[in-house]
């Protein structure tokens, strides 16, 4: 319980018998949530006590807090409060402050000092160059002694020899403090690290009836943390097994310990509400107003997920190892406990999961699924000569599966990746595991005819296809074949089928022509398809392709 509406009079001076960083005994992680709890072990006196649990993450939400646990006490109250830290007032950080200004001062005089130098080598350069030309004049004249130009010219090195001389200086001065400067911002940087932060505390108002041991469960709900599925899905000779992991993330500001972790189902909502249903209106369309094209942007996606490694076995080994390990039966897997709910169920894996609060994935498997599949072959040669492997598959387990990604092994060969949907017990679902290069399609073009519009006339197209579907995987398979008609949508244009042989298992409205054809070990099968399209006088056919 907690307290609402109410402030505690304690607020100001707070009188706290233990302030206590209780440890995370439990952990269940939802979707989008996650409940924790933190239990703390103390022997109080009799009377009315104050324990103060925490740091807990800013994050919580206040309103779940919730106490129990066991003991000689009665909770007579719970709030959450709100430590805030201030500014540190250490010496330390005030010295280096100072220091950094007095830093900076000197750094912005040593560019000052610089300027004053750049003008003097500029005016200096200037008034060689003017004074060159004078004395060059005067020398080819008479009008000046060399020596006035001599000593002239020794007095203006100098001048630059001494400009030249405090840049440099200048310079040194500016990466010695650029380097202190460096230092104490450091040195500022590890201090503020240091500062605690502001941090919620749960704090208890207990009545110990008789001083003894009391046991308190705090919990609290978090956001920022959740779970989500992910799969390995093996077809083992016509079997397939469904490995069935929960990967849980979170970034709530507090790392999880190895601990009891549960992966719930249940999908927490902020407010529930009975759906209530609004009259549905029914008014003319307005005419369109026009809108200015936008580009359309693409959509990219994760790339592929990458094979995972595998440790290939040394080379040689002796020969009575290798008998002794011939007959050990595979390794298990341990699998989570399942408590089933009204409308969730509750997953507890077989050992404790620790969580980093920086967003690192930790995978837990819940469950490893032995599954019977109907396996065929499925094609669409208008499209491509790719032959895709399928399973028809009934979830015969008692878990509903959430949907997720599915990395695709063939026994040990990862193949490929796929999504699953959400997959209910009795349930059928199709997964496509993959290509088949066993088994080779072939679709050609035999017959292609085409007239002119005359007068009066229509135009007339016509063509037939050969598809040869042959069978290399060693054994008797199905294939489905999709192949399609073109639909016309329009009265000036006809389509007709010519040729279909064999007779296809399945037709659609859209034209989608379906075989299912059993081909041999070593065998072919082919199709035939032909149709004729007519076009009326005038009209040009658009969305024709061969």
């Amino acid at each position: 319980m907690i307290g609402e509406g109410r402030e505690r009079r304690t607020a100001t001076v707070r009188i706290v018998e233990n302030s206590i960083d209780a440890p995370i005994v439990a952990v269940t992680v939802y979707p989008a949530q996650a409940r924790v709890t933190r239990r703390v072990r103390q022997v109080l006196p009799a009377g009315d006590r104050v324990v103060e649990v925490g740091p807990l993450p800013l994050g919580i939400d206040p309103d779940s807090v919730r106490v129990s646990g066991r003991g000689p006490a009665t909770v007579l109250g719970v709030d959450v409060v709100l430590h805030r830290r201030a500014e540190p007032s250490d010496a330390t950080v005030a010295e280096l402050r100072a220091e950094r200004r007095r830093l900076a001062a000197e750094a912005d005089g040593i560019e000052d000092a610089e300027t004053v130098l750049r003008q003097r080598q500029t005016f200096l350069t200037t008034l060689g160059e003017r004074a060159s030309a004078a004395y060059a004049r005067g020398l080819a004249t008479g009008a000046s002694a060399p020596e006035a130009a001599t000593g002239f010219a020794g007095t203006l090195g100098a001048e630059m020899t001494e400009v030249l001389a405090a840049l440099r200086q200048l310079q040194e001065r500016r990466t010695e403090v650029a380097d202190r400067i460096a230092a104490a911002d450091r040195r500022l940087a590890d201090l503020s690290g240091k500062r605690e932060p502001d941090a919620r505390y749960a704090v208890v108002a207990l009545s110990v009836a008789d001083e003894g041991p009391v046991e308190l469960d705090v919990t609290y709900q978090v956001g920022e943390a959740g779970w989500r599925s992910n799969y390995d899905v093996r077809l083992v000779g016509d079997a397939l097994q469904v490995t069935w992991f929960g990967l849980v993330e979170q970034r709530t500001g507090e790392d999880w310990p190895e601990c009891e972790l549960a992966l719930s189902t249940a999908r927490t909502s902020g407010v529930a509400e009975i759906p209530e249903l609004r009259p549905w209106y029914l008014d003319p369309l307005p005419p369109p107003v026009p809108m200015p094209m936008a580009r359309s942007a693409g959509f990219g996606g994760g790339g592929p997920m990458p094979a995972p490694m595998m440790s290939a076995p040394a080379p040689g080994g002796a020969p009575m190892l290798e008998e002794a390990f011939a007959d050990i039966a595979p390794l298990g897997q341990a699998q989570a406990r399942v408590e089933e709910g009204a409308v969730a169920a509750v997953y507890r894996p077989a050992r404790p999961v620790a969580v980093p609060a920086d967003g690192t994935t930790a995978r837990a498997t819940v469950a490893v699924l032995d599954l019977a599949a109907r396996l065929d072959h499925v094609t669409a040669p208008a499209r491509s000569a790719d032959v895709h492997l399928r399973a028809v598959v009934t979830n015969s387990s008692g878990h509903t599966l959430p949907p997720g990604q599915a990395a695709v092994f063939h026994e040990a060969d990862f193949v490929s990746r796929t999504g699953l949907a959400t997959w209910a017990p009795g349930e059928e679902l199709e997964l496509a595991l993959g290509l088949d290069d066993r088994v080779r399609v072939e679709r050609e073009l035999t017959r292609r005819t085409a007239t002119k519009a005359t007068l009066g006339s229509s135009r007339r197209r016509e063509v037939e296809y050969r598809t040869t579907i042959g069978n290399y995987t060693g054994r008797p398979i199905t294939v489905t074949v999709l192949d399609q008609l073109p639909v016309s949508r329009h009265d000036a244009i006809t389509v007709r089928e010519t040729l279909a042989e064999p007779q296809p298992a399945e037709r659609t409205d859209l034209g989608v022509l379906t075989w299912k054809l059993p081909i041999d070990e070593s065998a072919q099968q082919t199709i035939r398809l032909g149709y004729r399209v007519e076009t009326s006088k005038g009209v040009e056919l658009s969305g024709w392709r061969e």
